[in-house]
């Protein structure tokens, strides 16, 4: 099992960009899917993006189609969520996660590890 640690969150204000990154450790850290997901105060966890193993297959929420990027490193063993035009909506902690099955999946239930979460503020 992989042990993930975010980074990157913060407050910027609406129309902007942040760049989350996911830290991973474990050599089999390149036969795993990984995911973004987030949880807004009040509201269940949410779906963002999704990357396979190989960093071939991409999926996204419609919400932040084409303005969220979901990369991968496997050399580094690290992930990134580029995030652009950014909205308030769009505030919420941020959780990556790695699934075992390697495929892209939005089903929060076929992920094996979870990091701790870094918190992203939009303002206004």
């Amino acid at each position: 099992q992989v042990q993930l640690v975010e980074s990157g969150g913060g407050l910027v204000q609406a129309g902007g960009s942040l760049r989350l990154s996911c830290a991973a450790s474990g050599r089999t850290f390149s036969s795993y899917a990984m995911g973004w997901f987030r949880r807004a105060t009040g509201k269940e966890r949410e779906f963002v993006a999704s990357i396979s193993s190989s960093g071939s297959n991409l999926y996204y929420a419609d919400s932040v189609k084409g303005r969220f990027t979901i990369s991968r490193d496997n050399a580094k063993n690290t992930g990134d969520l580029q995030m652009k035009s950014l909205k308030p909506e769009d505030t919420a902690v941020y959780f990556c996660a790695a699934a075992k099955v390697g495929y892209t999946t939005w089903r929060p239930s076929m992920y094996d590890s979870w990091g701790q979460g870094t918190q992203v503020t939009v303002s206004s």
